[in-house]
């Protein structure tokens, strides 16, 4: 099956937003620990530490003009599924005493310029 360029596209502006936020992060002060962490059909895109603890950060990347702020698009069904993604990925990394943050990134393209969000502690998961 041939895949349509829209979704070429859409895969080009979220490695690229990811590689952003990666990039802030770091200058902020974290340590990358992993990117695009996959465990069965869940992922994280950046799993980072910082002095506070583990940041498990959802990246949203749009172009403008977008319908959206990119990060009113972690609702709760994304949340519920980063926070299992965490939940194993802490258990494989043995470091389940580790005060964990939830984080949203957005990165929103105009042309070749670009404004990013840091949305630190976007939530605090209620429904664990």
């Amino acid at each position: 099956m041939k895949k349509a360029a829209g979704d070429d596209r859409k895969r080009t502006v979220g490695r690229r937003g990811e590689d952003i936020a990666a990039a802030y992060l770091v200058e902020a002060g974290h340590t990358v620990l992993a990117r695009n962490w996959r465990t069965g059909h869940l992922e994280i895109d950046i799993i980072s530490m910082a002095a506070d603890g583990i940041h498990f950060v959802e990246v949203k990347s749009r172009v403008l003009p977008a319908a959206a702020a990119p990060e009113e698009n972690v609702g709760l069904s994304k949340r519920r599924r980063l926070v299992a993604a965490a939940a194993r990925w802490l258990a494989s990394s043995g470091m389940t005493d580790t005060d964990c943050v939830f984080d949203v990134i957005s990165v929103v393209f105009d042309g070749d310029r670009y404004d990013v969000r840091y949305f630190p502690q976007a939530f605090i998961p209620l429904f664990i």
